[in-house]
């Protein structure tokens, strides 16, 4: 049944956990996947319009609100991989203090994860509790990752999953959005500085709204933010930038 507004708070199924030790997929508790200009909000059918707005005011209200780009935009494959990530980029501009952590491949790491560097599928929840991330969206990940680590963050943790897929969306995320090309993503964005200029948030007058992790920072001249649309330009690194080299860790 497709809803015209959001369910009602005792109507949700999937919603923030920690859900606990291996809590039933959401196929298991009836969520399908919605046709094409339908999303899915907490378990539901609503049109994809306004799960996009609901997923605006959750990375814009929840402490930590981070962006998690996987493979298909953080590489430039093609053509169409660099225009989503610079729409990505788009959609980054219109929060005050994002985060952005990459999931730049699939591999599991060990013997530890940096939580300041990356998110691994293989063990996501430790990114969200080093970061005390509370709302988030996967975009750019292939589904059949996707998937486990939504599982896993709604197992493990209390924080607002949200996925922007190309593909046919995510039930185990609590707000899913698909076929996500460029365009769609410039459409996310658009919708984003419209909540955010409804709720009178305000962006920094120097654009710079990007918040780095602390490894972040240190490997970028211990800047604190950058502004994600610098990103579209070429040109020099900040003053003091270092990059280590492979298989150095930054201090």
């Amino acid at each position: 049944m497709l809803l015209q507004d959001l369910p009602a708070e005792k109507e949700r199924i999937i919603v923030p956990g920690p859900a606990g030790f291996m809590p039933p997929s959401a196929a298991q508790l009836g969520v399908a996947l919605p046709p094409s200009g339908v999303g899915i909000a907490y378990g539901h059918h609503v049109p994809e319009d306004i799960a996009i707005a609901e997923i605006a005011r959750q990375m814009l209200t929840k402490p930590n609100a981070t962006i998690f780009p996987g493979p298909m935009v953080l590489w430039a494959w093609n053509d169409h991989a660099v225009e989503k990530a610079m729409a990505v980029l788009e959609i980054a501009a219109q929060i005050p203090n994002v985060l952005i952590i990459p999931m730049p491949d699939y591999r599991p790491k060990y013997p530890k994860v940096d939580p300041e560097e990356v998110i691994n599928p293989n063990h996501p929840n430790l990114t969200i509790w080093g970061n005390k991330i509370e709302a988030c969206i996967f975009v750019g990940v292939h589904c059949h990752y996707a998937n486990l680590t939504l599982k896993m963050i709604r197992a493990g943790t209390n924080c607002c999953t949200a996925a922007l897929c190309a593909e046919q969306g995510h039930e185990d995320a609590m707000l899913s959005v698909h076929d996500m090309d460029a365009a769609k993503l410039r459409k996310v964005a658009q919708i984003f500085k419209r909540v955010r200029e409804q709720m009178g948030m305000k962006l920094p007058p120097d654009g710079k709204n990007v918040r780095y992790t602390g490894l972040q920072s240190r490997v970028n001249g211990n800047e604190t933010h950058i502004s994600p649309l610098a990103a579209l330009k070429p040109g020099a690194p900040p003053a003091g930038v270092h990059t280590p080299s492979e298989g150095q860790m930054p201090h």
